[in-house]
């Protein structure tokens, strides 16, 4: 699962031919988050919760509903959808004195949807709830943030 801003024609390129590498190239892209193979789509719609509990705020949505479909096919055996700039701008608004209590919680709605986690699976959790955060700031003023998954 990755997270990838920039130009939506750029970043489908570089899916097309498999060029990962490129998305750390800040000149052509505006922001890269790998999320990792171990995660599904689910992942996110428990952080939008944490999120939504912890701030109080009535966003960010859930990730299913942020997410659009793109006029385009999978490529090979990824699906790319398009993410909704509201999700994004409810994500990069989260205070940073909160975003701890943030973590917290997706670590215990993760918990409560696939059971417990190994501990030292927990500060994995935390670092990228932070890491999720800074890639909405950073990706707030793209003209496209697109999802790229396989199952």
């Amino acid at each position: 699962m990755d997270l990838i801003a920039g130009d939506s024609g750029e970043i489908l390129l570089a899916i097309t031919i498999d060029d990962w590498h490129a998305f750390n190239d800040r000149g052509r892209f505006d922001s890269h988050l790998s999320l990792g193979a171990g995660l599904d789509p689910t992942w996110l719609d428990l952080f939008s919760e944490a999120a939504r509990t912890v701030t109080g705020d009535e966003e960010p949505a859930d990730f299913l509903d942020a997410r659009r479909d793109l006029d385009t096919p999978a490529i090979g055996d990824r699906t790319i959808e398009r993410v909704d700039p509201a999700w994004i701008a409810a994500v990069a608004r989260i205070p940073e004195r909160q975003l701890s209590a943030v973590a917290s919680r997706w670590i215990d709605l993760v918990e409560e949807e696939l059971g417990d986690l190994a501990d030292d699976e927990k500060p994995w959790i935390r670092t990228l709830a932070g890491e999720v955060v800074q890639f909405a700031r950073e990706s707030e003023s793209s003209s496209a943030v697109l999802f790229a998954w396989s199952l």
